[in-house]
């Protein structure tokens, strides 16, 4: 028999720590409504609970921010709906909470690379961050989508690569990164990209060219990329 919400909470509410709230803050997540239970205790509970979408909505509805992030982890991919993308995505209020939803759920639905694109678009902070934060996820965890679709996403990346907003630059160029660790040719695209938004007149852009440029330039990236590459049959003999 599934636990209720009413069960969840209380669950929630027993472990929190007000101590970790105060830590959470220095970090730029909201303390309000947040009881201060760490992701890695959140993803305990969810393995118990298991996959619930109706359960995932309600706790969604409570507003409390771990349950939110709990939401998300243990919400089914194959339910979710673009109109439930939307009224989540627009109550964003935390980097952590906006993570979590984009990588652990909506970029395992078929709206993922629409959504993505059209919020990067989108003028609000945490919607647009919600936006590069997909694009990051998808890098990382759609294994069939072609390059061309990830070559498309660094127009998007190199546009946005003016806005100086923290969560908005951070995520920019974390989506820039993961895009270009995906495999050797997408290396050489968003270094190519990155190159050319180190040119642009503008600190946020210069920072985020900078960061990127280091990582995947660097040689533990280039090895992995390398050791990725298909080994080639050996040749008949004569």
């Amino acid at each position: 028999m599934s636990e209720t919400v009413e069960q969840v909470i209380s669950e929630l509410r027993s472990r929190a720590n007000p101590k970790n709230v105060e830590g959470m803050a220095r970090f730029g997540i909201s303390s309000e409504n947040t009881l201060g239970i760490s992701v890695t205790e959140l993803r305990k509970v969810a393995k118990r609970l298991g996959k619930d979408h109706s359960l995932a909505l309600e706790l969604w509805a409570s507003g409390i921010h771990e349950a939110r992030i709990l939401a998300a982890i243990i919400d089914e991919p194959a339910r979710v709906t673009t109109e439930q993308m939307e009224d989540w995505a627009e109550a964003f209020d935390s980097w952590d909470v906006c993570d979590q939803a984009t990588t652990c759920l909506f970029d395992r639905t078929p709206y993922a690379f629409d959504k993505a694109v059209e919020w990067s678009r989108r003028n609000e902070e945490f919607v647009k961050r919600a936006g590069f934060a997909m694009m990051a996820g998808l890098s990382v965890h759609d294994k069939t989508a072609s390059d061309d679709v990830f070559v498309a996403l660094l127009e998007h990346v190199k546009r946005e690569s003016l806005d100086d907003r923290r969560y908005v630059k951070k995520a920019v160029n974390w989506s820039l990164r993961q895009i270009g660790k995906r495999n050797l040719r997408l290396n050489r695209e968003a270094i190519q990209v990155a190159v050319e938004i180190s040119k642009m007149d503008s600190r946020a852009a210069r920072w985020i060219a900078s960061d990127a440029l280091r990582e995947l330039r660097g040689e533990a990236v280039q090895k992995r990329l390398r050791a990725k590459l298909p080994v080639a049959p050996p040749g008949r003999r004569p």
